[in-house]
């Protein structure tokens, strides 16, 4: 049996993967894309907020409370795939990979709830 100090060492040391994820609407297609360093993090933080009223995205927030938590889906779309090269930069790989994913989904006005094109999140 693991130890509790042997199970937080372990968290603390595996991989965070870095990529693109996106919050679904599936009841009107609209969508709210987003990136991350360590994609665990932002998605159980988008579903929480919302979840208890307080999203910081005020139209997103309020399809959320119109449609109910059954008409989104959290999903990582894309992570970035590591390469053991000296010259591989993952703040680059995601940046790259944010903008294939923008002009993709185009998540703006009426197809999502994206205000900008800054994407990252911590």
């Amino acid at each position: 049996m693991k130890s509790k100090k042997d199970i937080k060492r372990e968290y603390k040391e595996r991989k965070k993967q870095a990529g693109v994820f996106q919050v679904k609407n599936i009841a009107n297609n609209k969508v709210l894309l987003g990136s991350s360093l360590n994609l665990d993090g932002p998605l159980n933080s988008h579903k929480f907020m919302l979840t208890i009223g307080s999203h910081r995205n005020k139209v997103l927030q309020h399809d959320w409370n119109e449609y109910g938590p059954d008409k989104f889906i959290f999903e990582i779309l894309e992570v970035v795939k590591v390469k053991n090269d000296p010259n591989f930069n993952l703040d680059d790989e995601l940046t790259l990979l944010e903008q294939i994913w923008l002009e993709e989904l185009k998540p703006f006005g009426e197809r999502g709830y994206n205000i900008n094109k800054n994407i990252r999140q911590v």
